[in-house]
């Protein structure tokens, strides 16, 4: 792979980009059936690190033709890489019991050597409240005490003291999550659509990840320019708070690099769909069709063109250009070859002048568990 030095010419707005992930459905469609789906979701992940990718992303998303539980995912994945991160991006903590995803996470984090990075989100799809179980309060106020819960418990807090009442362990005994895993906590972070979501995982003391599909934004305001000043938000309340350096900040974009004329008109496409389409957009067959873009949300644009059309573009991106880390979008209706397709054009191409440069087995790398 022929990597090129970075671009002495990167704007001073420009952070040059630390690492360079991807993030995948695990989509399967229903000729090839789950079981392909999740196999090829593994050497997806396992070829991305030989190309030098730093992170992996998968998103969850329940009765779907998507992967739904990622962490059992993540400690398989984790058996055939060496080094690179995974993370899901994101996991609605609206439907999680905190205490049982904490032991979950744990384990897988353990399995893989400490490689384990979560999204979480505190927002949260109505339509599954008939599956779960209603709440007495709103679902985004239910998210964030779950969410809080999560944190607790995976710091290794006292959950809590066994009293004379209780039955089962010693009295005094004092409960915690196992297998308890230093360090896990550090690697969790909010997935920001918002102003609001990015307060907030600064005043948790987490990191942050802003995604495709953002909300409560000015009138007249840009993907790109609200994109940027949530970013900001988070790393001035970060300071504000805990007078440190904020946590590198992600961001996940979908960037197509057309590397010939026909890569170049499915790209297009794609943009065609996603711009009339939405959130709607690029759909594995049998998947379900969702209602439609909520209402008030923007959707990021799509950066396709030619290799040297998309860096311009990429480097004036107000929010790209904020970023530390960016983590590719991958259509969900893409298949294994198309994707390691996209990772390569990108890597060689782009990702370079974004003064990127790949992992290797000498940075570092963990042996899984």
């Amino acid at each position: 792979m022929n990597i090129a030095a970075p671009s002495p010419n990167l704007s001073t707005a420009f952070r040059p980009k630390q690492r360079l992930g991807f993030n995948t459905r695990v989509s399967f469609n229903d000729d090839d059936g789950p079981a392909e789906g999740l196999r090829q979701g593994i050497d997806l992940f396992r070829q991305a690190e030989r190309l030098g990718y730093q992170s992996g992303w998968a998103y969850q998303r329940h009765f779907d033709h998507y992967l739904s539980s990622p962490l059992p995912f993540f400690a398989a994945a984790g058996q055939h890489t060496r080094r690179i991160t995974l993370g899901s991006a994101v996991i609605p903590m609206r439907y999680q019991d905190p205490i049982l995803l904490a032991e979950a996470a744990g384990t897988t984090d353990l399995l893989i050597g400490g490689r384990l990075e979560l999204a979480l989100s505190t927002g949260a799809n109505s339509a599954f409240d008939a599956v779960f179980g209603a709440v007495e309060t709103d679902a985004r106020t239910e998210g964030k005490r779950r969410q809080a819960r999560f944190l607790s418990a995976i710091a290794g807090d006292v959950l809590h003291r066994v009293t004379e009442q209780d039955k089962g362990a010693p009295t005094g005994a004092s409960l915690r999550v196992t297998p308890h895993s230093p360090g896990l906590r550090s690697r969790i972070r909010q997935g920001s659509a918002s102003i609001e979501s990015a307060i907030q995982a600064a005043e948790l003391g987490i990191g942050l990840i802003s995604g495709t599909v953002l909300h409560d934004q000015a009138e007249g305001e840009t993907f790109g320019q609200y994109q940027a000043r949530i970013i900001d938000t988070y790393r001035t309340h970060w300071l504000r708070i805990w007078n440190t350096t904020p946590p590198p900040v992600a961001v996940a974009a979908s960037i197509l690099v057309g590397t010939t004329a026909e890569l170049r008109t499915v790209y297009a496409a794609y943009d065609l769909e996603r711009r009339t389409a939405g959130i709607a957009a690029s759909r594995p067959k049998g998947a379900l069709a969702p209602a439609g873009t909520p209402a008030g949300a923007i959707i990021s644009p799509v950066f396709q063109g030619e290799p040297e059309q998309v860096l311009d573009t990429v480097l004036s991106d107000p929010g790209l250009a904020a970023a530390d880390e960016l983590v590719l979008f991958l259509p969900p209706a893409f298949g294994l070859s198309e994707n390691l397709r996209l990772l390569t054009d990108f890597a060689t191409t782009v990702a370079p002048s974004l003064g990127w440069l790949p992992a290797s087995d000498e940075d570092g790398s963990k042996q899984p568990a």
